[in-house]
């Protein structure tokens, strides 16, 4: 899995029994889980269809640190699903542990809301990154400085 954002948990997040609320990490999840989604199609059409069971494992926290973790495990014609890790930082150890963990089922979309194909170059860049590099997002440096990107002609 690569590291999809991390946040520091407030005063505003807690909920009534001193945790963070439940539905500020659900919110958090689908929003990194969609902006990942999104970089990883090249569109900013995408939707959420589905999130699985969230079970939460761990309480967190004023000033804890959360590290959201994702990585797409199938593509579908139109669809994504990803999974999600959200972990526990902790800034002495550097010890995470997890709090919750999802699946999610994204769908790219057109200007009326209709599904789009995800287009094939866009799945095989990602598994042939995934076996590169161990991660399907890469920085700017590293899409410039690379071979990767000598080697491989998309047809785009």
């Amino acid at each position: 899995m690569e590291l999809i954002t991390t946040y520091i948990c407030k005063k505003g997040d807690i909920g009534v029994h001193d945790n963070m609320f439940g539905g500020t990490i659900m919110s958090l999840i689908d929003d990194a889980a969609a902006s990942y989604t999104a970089q990883i199609c090249d569109t900013q059409r995408i939707v959420t269809l589905k999130i699985d069971e969230l079970v939460f494992k761990k309480p967190v926290k004023v000033g804890s640190i959360l590290k959201i973790y994702g990585n797409v495990i199938k593509f579908g014609n139109t669809s994504v699903t990803v999974e999600i890790d959200v972990r526990k930082h902790n800034v002495y150890t550097g010890v995470q542990e997890t709090v919750t963990y999802t699946k999610i089922v994204f769908v790219r979309i057109d200007d009326e809301g209709k599904p789009l194909p995800i287009h094939q170059y866009v799945k095989d860049r990602y598994w042939e990154r995934k076996e590169q590099f161990g991660k399907g997002l890469l920085s700017a440096e590293e899409k410039n400085n690379n071979i990767y990107n000598k080697k491989i002609n998309y047809g785009i």
